[in-house]
């Protein structure tokens, strides 16, 4: 159990006979009235977020989660397959249970994040940032880069992304996987 003041951004709640996870809240104490919280909550199965208020000292039940390191493997027709980097036992899941798919490679570290009493796989989280390389792009222009101007380029993983003018093919880019922007081009 866990009343409103210990909550924080990721923690797992059980909530209306599910699981969620708390995207953000906030502490209101109105001149009038009692306190209570607002919080956005992500349902771990459905990926839908809601948002909901809690009277201040409300208590919840807490889920227990474990974050585990993983190695993708590979995608087929059953789904996406990871390995566990210290038993060695391989897990498929599906893609909607990914952060951002399209940026995932072979041999990429992920965590796996599981429901610790069910051994029930909630998520997958990539790093925050990624290294891709830039397969496809157009040419900039020389000295076109006065502008926050940007272009359309694909990544090894078929992804695509906006890029500024001065990437060019073969260019290893450090990538934000959660947003997908452009960071930094990375030296080989």
């Amino acid at each position: 159990m866990a009343s409103t003041a210990d909550f924080k951004n990721g923690m797992c709640i059980e909530y209306n006979h599910g699981l969620y996870f708390i995207i953000d809240f906030q502490h209101v104490k109105p001149g009038k009235g009692p306190a209570f919280v607002r919080t956005k909550l992500k349902n771990v199965k459905t990926g839908k977020v809601l948002d909901n208020t809690f009277t201040s000292g409300h208590k919840v039940n807490t889920a227990r989660i474990e974050r585990r390191d993983y190695q993708f493997l590979y995608k087929d027709d059953m789904g996406y397959n990871f390995m566990d980097t210290e038993s060695y036992e391989q897990v498929s899941i599906e893609e909607s249970l990914i952060d951002a798919p399209q940026f995932l490679k072979d041999g990429d570290p992920v965590t796996m994040i599981f429901h610790a009493e069910e051994e029930l796989i909630l998520g997958c989280e990539l790093p925050q940032h990624i290294q891709l390389e830039v397969t496809y792009t157009e040419p900039g222009l020389k000295g076109d880069t006065a502008t926050n101007a940007s272009k359309p380029a694909t990544l090894e993983t078929g992804a695509e992304i906006q890029v500024p003018l001065f990437v060019n093919e073969g260019d290893l880019l450090k990538i934000e996987s959660k947003t997908g922007a452009y960071v930094e081009r990375v030296k080989k």
